[in-house]
């Protein structure tokens, strides 16, 4: 089974059986602190501290910056090279994890091309930011997931109290996928059975911390 919390911003942990990843940690300055998670692994979307401050993190992970096939831990992720909307270079992580493949889009800023969704087929999950601003809008996070054509998909990168106070909300994203229900949950622990035929949105609760 795999545990998936968001920790705000775009960073999550992604804990299985065979390894902790961390995705973009992020410094608190940007106005929420999840405290200092222990990982095996920390993927980086790109360069800085609101997406690569591994320091946050405790353990001694191996630190995935850029495009390239890695195996760690038993854990194989690769990495693709796309753009943020300003066209800095973005890593888009796909990784196998408990039966399952999830996939981290970082900062993207484009719908990807028809090469790289070579890379990004059958995803089983789909970690997406929507607020726009330097990655994509909830306008073409839909197309970007009707694409994809994911399992689940987890919103983020959006407004959240201070967090992001420029982009856009996960209310503005839930009304362009026509959803009703906004409840947010702690986490989401999912192994390959519970996955549902079509696709689902999970908003997941940023309020976790890790000491």
């Amino acid at each position: 089974m795999a545990e998936i919390t968001w920790l705000g911003h775009s960073c999550f942990r992604l804990r299985g059986r065979e390894a902790t990843i961390v995705t973009d940690p992020y410094n608190k300055r940007l106005g929420h602190d999840f405290g200092k998670p222990r990982a095996d692994i920390v993927t980086a979307s790109r360069p800085g501290d609101l997406y690569s401050f591994a320091e946050a993190v405790r353990g001694e992970p191996k630190i995935l910056s850029g495009p390239g096939e890695y195996e760690v831990n038993d854990v194989f992720i690769t990495g693709v090279g796309t753009y943020d909307k300003k066209r800095l270079k973005n890593t888009v992580y796909v990784l196998e994890l408990e039966g399952m493949v999830i996939c981290h889009l970082g900062t993207l800023g484009h719908i990807p091309t028809a090469e790289q969704l070579e890379q990004l087929s059958n995803i089983d999950v789909l970690l997406i930011p929507v607020g726009g601003g330097n990655t994509i809008n909830v306008t073409e996070a839909t197309e970007v997931i009707s694409t994809i054509e994911p399992h689940i998909v987890i919103p983020m990168h959006y407004k959240v109290g201070t967090i992001d106070p420029d982009l856009e909300t996960v209310e503005a994203f839930a009304k362009e996928m026509g959803l009703s229900d906004l409840t947010p949950q702690d986490k989401l622990n999912l192994k390959p059975s519970d996955l549902p035929e079509g696709t689902k949105v999970v908003i997941l609760d940023y309020k976790n911390s890790f000491k």
